[in-house]
C-alpha cells in the first residue's frame, strides 16, 4: 500500500514535555506505508530538544500560536492533509476553530490535562471554562484523551459527545533499560521524582512527608520551572538541604531512575503522567499521591508501586514499599503490557483509518 493518508501533526514547540515526546514519537513511528506524516511546530527549534529526522519538519518561527493562525491556514490550503492533530489546549481550540473551514479535513485534539482543573481559580475552583474553548473542541472531529479521568471532565465539564471522545494512554517506548541496582544499597534509600518545578506538581508535600520520615535517604528532584525557589525555602525550613539535589535537564533518565530505589509523586493533576509510565518501564516502583489523570490506572497496587490518599497515608505508603521486595521485570511488565509503543500506535493508526474513506472500504 502507498502513502495514501497525509496526516499533519502540530504542536507550538519541540521542547522537552511530555506531549512534545509523544507527538514526535507518533508522528516519526506511524505506519509509512499508509501514513505520510508531517510534523508543524508554530514555534522555532531555538528550544528545541526532540530531535526528528524521518519525517519533514516546518517551523513557522512565530512567538504564540494565536500569531502563527495565518501561517497555520496558509499551509493547510497548500497541503491538504486528509487528518490534523494538535496537541495542547490552546493549540487545539485554535485548530478547532480553523477547522470550519476546512470541512474535508478531519481534525483531532489531543488533550493533555484535566482541563477544568486548569482553567480553574485554584484558590477557589469557581471560575467557568472559557466559551472560545469548549467550541474549539466542540469543533473537532475526534478528542483523544489521555486517561479516563480526562475523558469523564471533559464529557462532565464542557457536555462533548460521547461519541467523538476516544481513550489512548501515553506509550512507553522501548528505550529503557532494566535496572540492575540492589534496592537501599549502602543502607541509603534514594528517592526520585521528575516533572516541571510548579505548585501543581505537588513537590510541597512530598517534601513535608519526607521531613517526617524517619530513615536515612535522599532525593533528587529533575527538572526546572518557577517554583524552584520556593521550594528551595520549603527545604531549607524544614531542615532538608543535604537530603535534597536538583538537577535542571539531563539526557539519563533511564540511569536516574535506574539509580534509585522509590519514585515519588505529589502531582494534584495530571494528564497520563510520563515520568510515572517511565519509572516503572524502569523497574523502579512509585508511591504517589492520589489525584485524577491517569495515576490510577498505571498503578497496580502491590505491584509497581502505592496510591496514598492523604499525607500520613504517603508516609506509611512509603515505610510499606520499603519493606517488600519488589521484583523490576514485573514492574516493568506492569506498563509494557498496557502501554508498550506497538499498542499505543496501533491504537492511533485505527483511529485515523476509521476517520478516512480508506479505512472504511
Amino acid at each position: 500500500m502507498g502513502k495514501e493518508i497525509d496526516v499533519l501533526f502540530i504542536l507550538p514547540s519541540l521542547r522537552s514535555g511530555g506531549a512534545e515526546r509523544v507527538m514526535s514519537f507518533l508522528a516519526e513511528n506511524i505506519d509509512a506505508t499508509i501514513f505520510n506524516s508531517h510534523l508543524l511546530i508554530t514555534g522555532s527549534n531555538e528550544d528545541q530538544k526532540y530531535q526528528v529526522d524521518n519525517i519533514p519538519v516546518t517551523f513557522l518561527n512565530k512567538s504564540r500560536v494565536k500569531h502563527a493562525v495565518p501561517a497555520i491556514i496558509k499551509h493547510l490550503v497548500k497541503s491538504r492533509p486528509e487528518i490534523v492533530i494538535g496537541s495542547m489546549g490552546h493549540l487545539n481550540t485554535v485548530m478547532g476553530l480553523i477547522g470550519l473551514f476546512f470541512p474535508r479535513t478531519k481534525f483531532v485534539a489531543r488533550e493533555t490535562t484535566i482541563s477544568s482543573f486548569s482553567m480553574e481559580s485554584e484558590e477557589t475552583g469557581n471560575e467557568k471554562p472559557a466559551m472560545v474553548y469548549r467550541w474549539g473542541l466542540k469543533s473537532q472531529d475526534k478528542i483523544i484523551c489521555q486517561s479516563n479521568d480526562m475523558k469523564i471532565d471533559l464529557i462532565a465539564n464542557f457536555d462533548l459527545p460521547m461519541s467523538k471522545m476516544v481513550v489512548i494512554n501515553n506509550p512507553v517506548t522501548s528505550k529503557f533499560k532494566l535496572k540492575k541496582r540492589a534496592f537501599a544499597k549502602d543502607k541509603l534509600l534514594k528517592f526520585i521524582t521528575i516533572g516541571r518545578l510548579t505548585e501543581r506538581k505537588g513537590f510541597q508535600r512530598v517534601l513535608r512527608a519526607l521531613a517526617e520520615f524517619n530513615k536515612p535517604f535522599h532525593y533528587t528532584i529533575i527538572g526546572s520551572g518557577d517554583y524552584k525557589e520556593t521550594l528551595i525555602n520549603l527545604i531549607d525550613e524544614l531542615g532538608l538541604t543535604k537530603k535534597i539535589t536538583f538537577i535542571s535537564h539531563t539526557d539519563k533518565i533511564n540511569d536516574y531512575l535506574a539509580e534509585n530505589d522509590v519514585y515519588l509523586q505529589g502531582s494534584y493533576v495530571e494528564g497520563f503522567p510520563n515520568a510515572l509510565l517511565e519509572s516503572c518501564a524502569t523497574g523502579t516502583p512509585a508511591v504517589v499521591f492520589n489525584a485524577p489523570g491517569g495515576i490510577n490506572e498505571i498503578i497496580i497496587p502491590g505491584q509497581n508501586g502505592y496510591i496514598a490518599q492523604n499525607h500520613s497515608d504517603f508516609l506509611e505508603k512509603l515505610e510499606l514499599s520499603i519493606c517488600q521486595d519488589w521484583n523490576p521485570s514485573a514492574i516493568r511488565e506492569s506498563v509494557y503490557s498496557r502501554y508498550s509503543e506497538e499498542k499505543i500506535l496501533e491504537s492511533y493508526e485505527k483511529l485515523f483509518l476509521g476517520l478516512t474513506s480508506l479505512g472504511k472500504k
